[in-house]
Order: structure tokens, then sequence, then C-alpha cells
């Protein structure tokens, strides 16, 4: 059985780590590449850094940080914010980034996702979708949660999946920053649906909320993606990964 994996996310805004509430309500937490740093330390198998302005304000994410970080940590990360391009994804990759993340520009382009897995594999494609339940209908939205699109959740991943891209990062903007859990019937859907790992995000309030979206019983998500409860220490990685551990979930100690 594969290893679930641990993925703290780090929302950045202007070079500093933000946080909000439903996407909403934004303030710095810190210091990026020092909060690199200390994850990596902690046990994190892999990092997500997402550039939430570049989308919003038409913003190239910025390969410099990118640098900064894949000099200070030896484990793979995610970079994703306003690339639109194939050449957007090369400066990054090129930088260090190990996966490049595409959202707003793969909805209004879709080949975008199969000209980037054609160029570096579908390993370096994750497909993020942030989606709102309205209405009983899981809404794909684009720019930073800020538009609906004609998307919905569950067909859209489908179609990513088809087009190459080697993994899912679900965020329920319902559940975002709210600490109340994840949307595990969501996850679960998708990972029966998908071939490929499907990555759950949104609403971690504890270490229990985690276990619940990766067991088999759960959300069954291949991996579980956190920001506030890592970023203000209610939740220490090295405890975590124990009480995984401890309920029967595979994970890298």
């Amino acid at each position: 059985m594969l290893t679930k994996r641990i993925i703290p996310c780090l929302d950045i805004k202007d070079g500093r780590t933000v946080k909000g509430v439903n996407f909403l309500g934004i303030k710095s937490v810190g210091d990026p590449v020092e909060m690199a740093g200390a994850y990596s330390g902690q046990g994190a198998d892999e990092l997500v850094f997402l550039d939430i302005s570049a989308a919003v304000e038409g913003r190239k994410a910025f390969s410099a940080l990118v640098e900064r970080i894949a000099l200070e940590i030896n484990i793979p990360f995610t970079v994703g914010g306003g690339i639109s391009t194939v050449e957007d994804a090369s400066v990054l990759l090129r930088a260090g980034a190990d996966k490049v993340s595409v959202n707003s520009a793969a909805v209004r382009n879709p080949s975008l996702i199969s000209d980037i897995a054609s160029r570096f594999g579908s390993q370096c494609v994750v497909v993020a979708i942030d989606a709102k339940n309205t209405d009983g209908v899981w809404r794909v939205t684009t720019h930073g949660g800020s538009q609906f699109s004609d998307k919905e959740l569950f067909s859209w991943a489908k179609q990513a999946e088809s087009l190459g891209a080697g993994e899912i990062l679900f965020t329920s903007m319902n559940h975002d920053g709210t600490c109340s859990g994840y949307a595990c019937s969501e996850y679960r859907k998708l990972s029966e649906m998908l071939d490929i790992p499907v990555i759950a995000s949104g609403g971690a309030g504890s270490a229990d909320d985690i276990v619940q979206v990766l067991s088999s019983s759960g959300g069954n998500a291949d991996a579980a993606l956190a920001a506030s409860i890592f970023h203000y220490g209610q939740v220490l990685i090295p405890d975590l990964k124990k009480r995984l551990a401890e309920h029967g979930i595979p994970v890298r100690m």
C-alpha cells in the first residue's frame, strides 16, 4: 500500500505566507523560506506554495522565491499561482520546483494541462480545483475563488485526468480555513472515480480530521494538505504521523 502524504500549504502574497477563512480575511503568518525549512525538518512529505495574488492581480509566479526555497529544503514541492503557459511552468521547474499547479488558466484553456504534461510529464502537473457547493452542486471557481466557472467538480476532475494531470488537488471553499473537517464524501468519490492521486484541502482543524480524510473508511484521499493547524502549531507533523500510524494508515516516519 502506498504511503499517505502530509503536505503543509503556504499561500503566498507579496512574498509572505498568509492565511484566511473561506478565501477571505487574509493576514500574514510568516516568511515562506523559513517556514519551508521548518516543515522539511519536521518530516513533511511535500510542500505546496500558492501565489494567491497571481491569478487575481495577473502576476507571474515568481521564480526567485522558488530558487530560495529549493536551496532550503530536500523534499518535493509544488508551486502554483498565475501559471498560464508552458513557459510559465518551465520557469518555475527550472528554478527548482518539482511540480506546478494550474487552476484558473486550465479552466479557461484545458489544453494547458496536456501541453505541460507533454513537455515535462504528467508527474509534474497538479490540477488544483477550488469548488463551492451551491444548491447541491460543486461549482468550480477561478481567480482565487472569486468567480464561478461553467464547470462542475467531478466532471472537471475526470477531464483533467484525461488531459494528463498527475494529481488533483481539490479545495472545498465551503470548508477552507474553518477548521471544521474536510469534505470527506467528496474526496472518497474522487478517489473512486480517478486513477491518479487525490489531495484533500480545506477544513483541517485537528489531527483527527486528517485521520478521517486519509482513512479507507473516510475520505480515502492520497494526501492531506493543511495550513492553519500547522502554521499556528496546533498540530505537529511528527505527532500527526504517529497518530496516523496508530490508526493503521501508512505514512513515512
